[in-house]
């Protein structure tokens, strides 16, 4: 595999950065969104606006199954300053974890679908009881998850569903 040294941003170019990296999240390109997010971050690891942005376009890879998208994802929450903020991102996460096996189907996705958008829940209900004032963002998530397991009659996976095998 071919190695590049990767050449760094100005610092000056931040914001012009963060607003390209929105836009390409929007044009549905999150692979581009990620790399300008991880070019700001190179230069300024702590910036809230980027770690958020990043985090958003590896969840917006999900669909895609692209391998450790959720664990970078996951490795970002810790570095958001507010509790807040790392208990809604927390279960956006585990969200669009489950929206993606939910679209993706297949044998056992339905009751994984389950199980990630009840995570996610109990994530948003942290974030509810710590919210800033006005901010019900956590509510609407919490709704739409809600939403999603009614359409779709989404259930707990059973233990009668799942027979292990057992080997003599």
């Amino acid at each position: 595999m071919a190695q590049f040294q990767l050449k760094p941003i100005d610092a000056d170019a931040v914001p012009r950065a963060l607003e390209k990296a929105e836009r390409y999240r929007l044009l549905a390109e999150p692979e581009e969104a990620e790399s300008i997010c991880l070019d700001i971050l190179a230069i300024e690891p702590d910036n809230q606006q980027a770690l958020v942005m990043l985090l958003l376009a590896l969840t917006d890879q999900f669909h895609h199954d692209h391998g450790n998208c959720y664990a970078r994802a996951q490795e970002l929450v810790p570095r958001l300053h507010h509790e807040y903020e790392r208990c809604y991102y927390a279960g956006l996460i585990r969200e669009r974890r489950g929206s993606a096996q939910l679209d993706r189907g297949g044998p056992g996705s339905a009751a994984l679908a389950h199980t990630w958008l009840q995570e996610a829940m109990g994530w948003y209900e942290k974030a509810e009881a710590v919210r800033p004032p006005h901010n019900d963002d956590a509510i609407l998530r919490w709704n739409t998850c809600a939403r999603r397991i009614m359409k779709h009659n989404l259930r707990a996976p059973s233990a009668e569903a799942f027979e292990p095998v057992l080997q003599e």
